[in-house]
């Protein structure tokens, strides 16, 4: 089985950081984390708390992203190094190690060009999701719990912290509403589209 073509995975993410850093704007996040570090030294900072909790929570924010985006800027480029060394020396172990490692890359890499692409005012936030059953009986209930097992198996997949925090069960199965939080950065971003009303088709096998 033919391995990947290291180069070109290699200048498809490179060309992605290079986009992702653009959109980002880095030169003008450090511009405003150097505005806000003056302002988190004024001594009276925490005269007026709400503004003093809003400039610390936006200066931490900013600098996460700083941080994530160079931490995998590094990675993209240790890959590039582990991927010469392997061709040039034909080590095996190198290889077999940098396609491993080329597949987590990969992974960050698109979960971060989602994040960037999320710049909605709220898009930073956790999420709080209602589901309810609305009218259709006990199809509906049944179809609202679905809904709900599959949000948490999602988050679950994605090593997300939720919280349920109330359940009304209809009378025969399934659920008549449902309220659970999602404790991630960016799950508002990501969630927001499921937002509306989501139907369930049933089709037969027997239907062309």
């Amino acid at each position: 089985m033919a391995g990947p073509d290291f180069d070109a995975e290699l200048k498809q993410l490179q060309a992605t950081m290079r986009t992702i850093e653009q959109v980002l704007d880095l030169d003008a996040m450090r511009r405003e984390i150097a505005d806000l570090g003056e302002q988190v030294a004024a001594p009276d900072l925490w005269d007026d708390q709400a503004n003093a909790q809003r400039i610390t929570s936006r200066l931490s924010v900013l600098n996460a992203e700083i941080d994530r985006f160079t931490d995998l800027n590094s990675r993209v480029e240790d890959l590039a190094v582990l991927v010469e060394l392997g061709q040039e020396e034909n080590d095996a172990d190198s290889l077999a190690e940098a396609e491993t490692e080329l597949g987590r890359v990969k992974k960050a890499v698109e979960a971060l060009e989602v994040r960037t692409l999320l710049s909605g005012e709220y898009d930073a936030r956790e999420a709080i999701i209602t589901i309810r059953s609305g009218a259709g009986g006990v199809d509906a209930a049944d179809f609202a719990e679905m809904l709900m097992r599959m949000y948490l198996r999602w988050a679950e997949q994605h090593k997300y912290a939720t919280e349920v925090f109330d359940t009304s069960y209809a009378e025969e199965a399934g659920l008549k509403s449902a309220t659970f939080a999602v404790h991630s950065p960016y799950a508002y971003g990501t969630l927001s589209v499921e937002a509306g009303t989501h139907r369930l088709v049933r089709i037969s096998p027997f239907d062309n």
